[in-house]
């Protein structure tokens, strides 16, 4: 477990490796203080003993040398760019823990979106029925903002991975303490180049940006729950969870009911993640530098395990949704989705002025919700009269024959067709969704091996410092 016991443990095992190849620790008191860092270690299995302060782990280590003079090893150091430094850490992999949930729930759209490609559906805007779109799009449009908060993730990634340790407390020490090989032992791609920024600034500021990452990250969980619940106010809703299996639970007292339990859940915790996130900022508000209140690691740590549990229950309810195509394509059926193409349409094809065609067929749907038409069914006939109608009205002396054929009439109100005449990129025409969804497999590949690359680092340091740290007690084994 790398907690603060785990990291204070690294810190000073760097430290006497350092200033022993610097010259500054003979080798002597090297090998004994580090027989006295690993027995406080070993005794880490002791939950009890597994402390999280500077002072209290070095009398732990006095205790096993016997003697004071071990302690000659935080020379040049200090409680603050030691915390300072095993927060950094614990935060770090906090981020490439966030990171691999978020590659999984953006692998997860991606697979439904391939399944889904066919699937249209209704879109919306200001909470009324807008245009026809495919589920894929609709999936691709999230993965696509998940996409941006992992790249946010990747980004404060490079910010957050500087080692504070040299610092001291706050401007630096008089001990020529390598801080290069300190931060490179610990992982760390360089040391934070400002002693002050490096225990009294950037340990405020840096969980503040991932706070915001993952609250990102939560709202847009929340939107897309939101959109799902939407369809349980529905006596015929196209998306629904599958029952049972704990996604589902029924009313006590209305047998009808399936409530979407897992959806609720899910929810509550994608608000917790938003709550936390804004905690994180309170905390960190009008205190001055040198106070601990913006710097726990417990309440970081405690918001990144939140996100991950709310992503890990999202994906549940993504791998729990039935999807209805066919009730999908009768709800888009059922409004005038497909009007504004009427409009394109009539400009695109026969040059007549857009907010004229517009016109034509707001005044259809007007036609038809006064009658109660749907538009498969709509006459074609009161479709030319409302196109005379209003040609005569707003463009008087043009020809007000309608030029649209009536089985080109039809095909402007079919979703599908409507889908394939999108020609502009990133539309839910087919084929741009299926370039998309190749674009952002090929990105996301790239995404996980970055995040791979970047943990296989921190491990491949953390082994390389605990061999070299064997080395003081070679001759004793041998």
């Amino acid at each position: 477990m790398r907690d603060e016991f785990y990291w204070l443990g690294q810190i000073n095992k760097a430290t006497i490796i350092s200033n022993t190849a610097e010259g500054l620790l003979e080798e002597p008191l090297a090998r004994k203080a580090a027989r006295a860092v690993q027995a406080v270690i070993d005794s880490g299995s002791d939950p009890a003993n597994r402390v999280k302060r500077v002072i209290d782990f070095e009398p732990k280590m006095i205790a096993a040398a016997g003697s004071n003079d071990v302690t000659v090893i935080h020379i040049g150091r200090s409680s603050q760019d030691m915390h300072s430094t095993f927060r950094a850490a614990i935060m770090r992999d906090n981020v490439l823990e966030v990171a691999k949930s978020v590659e999984s729930l953006i692998e997860t759209l991606l697979a439904m979106a391939r399944n889904h490609r066919d699937t249209v559906m209704p879109s919306y805007t200001n909470g009324v029925a807008a245009q026809p779109t495919s589920f894929a799009h609709y999936l691709l449009g999230y993965a696509e903002g998940l996409r941006r908060d992992r790249i946010r993730l990747g980004e404060f990634y490079v910010r957050l991975n500087h080692c504070p340790m040299g610092a001291c407390v706050l401007n630096g020490t008089g001990w020529p303490l390598n801080r290069q090989s300190m931060a490179k032992f610990l992982g760390f791609s360089a040391p934070t180049r400002n002693a002050f920024d490096a225990t009294q600034i950037s340990m405020v500021d840096l969980p503040i940006e991932f706070a915001q990452i993952q609250a990102s990250i939560a709202l847009h969980v929340g939107e897309m729950i939101a959109d799902i619940m939407v369809q349980y106010a529905q006596p015929r809703p196209w998306i629904l969870l599958s029952e049972g299996n704990g996604n589902t639970y029924v009313s006590s007292a209305m047998p009808q009911k399936r409530n979407p339990g897992l959806l609720i859940s899910a929810r509550g915790n994608a608000s917790d993640v938003v709550s936390d996130a804004t905690a994180v900022i309170t905390r960190a508000h009008n205190v001055p530098s040198g106070m601990i209140d913006g710097k726990s690691v417990k309440v970081h740590s405690e918001l990144a395990h939140d996100t991950l549990k709310m992503i890990e229950r999202f994906m549940k309810v993504l791998n729990a949704l039935v999807v209805n195509k066919d009730r999908a394509l009768e709800e888009l059926n059922l409004d005038w989705t497909a009007s504004q193409e009427i409009a394109d349409r009539l400009m695109r094809e026969y040059k007549l002025p857009f907010r004229v065609g517009h016109h034509v067929a707001s005044a259809m749907v007007s036609y038809a919700r006064a009658n109660g038409i749907l538009p498969l069914t709509f006459p074609y006939e009161e479709m030319k009269r409302l196109y005379a109608e209003t040609v005569a009205k707003e463009m008087p002396g043009f020809d007000t024959t309608c030029p649209m054929s009536e089985e080109e009439f039809r095909a402007s109100l079919d979703p599908r067709e409507i889908l394939k005449r999108r020609q502009t990129s990133g539309s839910a025409n087919p084929d741009e969704v299926n370039r998309m969804l190749e674009e952002m497999t090929a990105e996301l590949t790239i995404l996980k091996e970055q995040t791979q690359m970047r943990a296989g680092a921190v491990n491949q340091a953390m082994a390389d410092l605990d061999n070299r740290f064997s080395d003081f007690f070679a001759s004793e084994n041998q």
